[in-house]
């Protein structure tokens, strides 16, 4: 083995520091990682429900009939889409007989927007049949429509 010249091992020492010292300026140090995620949140519950209404003229008798105005409130932050609408007659005197009466509710398939009052939402036409029987029952009854929509 032949011996290393001192001036040898210095250039050998001097290149070796110098490859280093560009080695270590050019060295960058960062983590690698990979991952997934995801982010929800709760739907509104829908529409909820409204409260529907029917209003008409008063003094209807035996033989006559009037406009029935549905409309609905809707107490909720969203809308609401008011389908079907169906109605029935009530009355105030056990012997003033609701099958005396006809109501029809024609839906209007109706957006009800959040936050509304008195929305129209159909119509129909109430209707005090005159059979051949004694309505006085009638006379001072509270005639009460009642309204559901699906």
């Amino acid at each position: 083995m032949s011996k290393l010249s001192l001036k040898r091992k210095a250039a050998i020492a001097v290149a070796t520091a110098g490859l280093v010292g560009i080695g270590g300026t050019a060295a960058i140090a960062y983590w690698t990682t990979t991952g997934t995620g995801t982010g929800s949140a709760n739907a509104s519950a829908g529409g909820g429900t409204v409260t529907l209404h029917s209003s008409f003229a008063a003094g209807l008798a035996p033989g006559q009939s009037t406009a029935v105005a549905y409309t609905a409130d809707n107490a909720n932050d969203s809308s609401t889409k008011v389908g079907a609408l169906a109605a029935t007659v009530a009355t105030s005197d056990p012997q003033c007989s609701p099958s005396w009466f006809t109501v029809t509710a024609n839906t209007s398939n109706t957006t009800v927007a959040g936050k509304s009052t008195g929305t129209q939402v159909g119509s129909g036409t109430l209707t005090f049949l005159d059979p051949d029987v004694n309505q006085d029952a009638c006379k001072t009854a509270t005639i009460t429509v009642n309204v559901t929509s699906n």
